[in-house]
């Protein structure tokens, strides 16, 4: 069995890793990580959990019984605190460690320690021997799905437009204006466009792909939707004449062949194909010279938990699907 610890277990993403490892067959959670609730009942924060467990929250490894030495941490933490956090729990050297924040996935090391992006399907190779994992951002990850193969073949030339809309389980459990109900609820607004900060990572990877290449412009316009989870982007860009929708699907089945969990569809898509889900469903049509792709992911699961579990099963030897067959919610 793979022991397992979650540090920042209170939020969104801590409660999706809890409900599918603790139906993992390869793993226990040996410890669920909170400063703030040490002692508290893990199922009174996480409600869906009741009847599942009877852990507790701890402020550290360290217990009366002795200290818990996991084989795997998932950080859950805020952005910007996962180093300060490693520096303060002293784990054992040979735990590995998957951040679900932010801060790795630009390339930063911690301790001189590498962190390889943990886009599955593409990095499969380098997960396996991997100790240390940045999981890519939600957006970022149905966006590289839909971009990837194109720029693998050499056809990623002209500008990219990019729309895409989240559930509100995106932004946190914290409070804010833009997530109360009262504003999210029939409502849909747009922010941070241009500057989302999933470009970042969303560029790099693309530019890693071919040097050599000049990469176009990627323009995004995120939004905020009136549902608590899901994402949907809708990407389109020139394309040659002779490069149809049938070749671009052909392709694309052919690039995803050994992904678990990327398929196309050949008819057009809704979020709730693929809500409680680990599944990425993609969706190509040609008009005119644009190819026109949408992608839909759950953000809690493709897009944070369910892809932090698929990379520790990479990193483990297990089968990538491993506790990841969910019954999506589609009625």
């Amino acid at each position: 069995m793979i022991k397992v610890a979650i540090a920042g277990g209170t939020g969104y993403t801590a409660g999706e890793l809890l409900r599918l490892l603790l139906n993992h067959p390869f793993a226990e959670v040996v410890a669920v990580l909170s400063s703030s609730l040490a002692g508290e009942s893990v199922c009174n924060v996480h409600r869906d959990l009741t009847g599942d467990t009877s852990l507790r929250f701890t402020s550290s490894l360290q217990t009366e019984s002795g200290k818990i030495e996991p084989d795997m941490l998932f950080l859950t933490l805020g952005h910007g605190l996962s180093a300060s956090y490693l520096d303060s729990l002293e784990i054992a050297p040979g735990c590995r460690v998957i951040d679900l924040g932010n801060d790795f996935r630009l390339g930063q090391t911690y301790k001189g320690n590498e962190f390889v992006y943990g886009l599955c399907e593409l990095n499969r190779e380098k997960i396996k021997g991997a100790n240390n994992i940045a999981n890519p951002g939600c957006f970022a990850t149905s966006i590289l799905l839909s971009l990837i193969p194109l720029k693998e073949a050499g056809i990623l030339e002209n500008e990219v437009h990019i729309h895409g809309i989240t559930g509100s389980t995106g932004a946190g459990k914290s409070l804010s204006e833009s997530t109360h109900f009262s504003y999210r609820d029939s409502n849909i607004s747009v922010y941070k466009p241009f500057v989302h900060q999933h470009l970042g990572e969303i560029k790099k990877t693309l530019e890693e792909l071919s040097p050599s290449s000049e990469l176009p412009s990627i323009n995004f316009i995120p939004m905020r939707g009136d549902f608590t989870r899901g994402i949907f982007t809708s990407l389109y860009t020139k394309v040659k004449d002779e490069f149809n929708a049938a070749k671009a699907i052909s392709f694309f089945e052919e690039y995803y062949a050994d992904s678990p969990f990327v398929h196309l569809s050949l008819l057009p898509l809704s979020l709730k194909e693929v809500v409680n889900t680990n599944k990425a469903l993609i969706h190509i049509e040609k008009h005119n010279d644009n190819l026109h792709i949408t992608t839909v992911i759950d953000n809690l699961l493709k897009g944070a938990s369910g892809q932090a579990v698929q990379n520790m099963n990479i990193m483990f030897g297990l089968e990538e699907s491993c506790g990841l067959r969910l019954k999506g919610s589609a009625f």
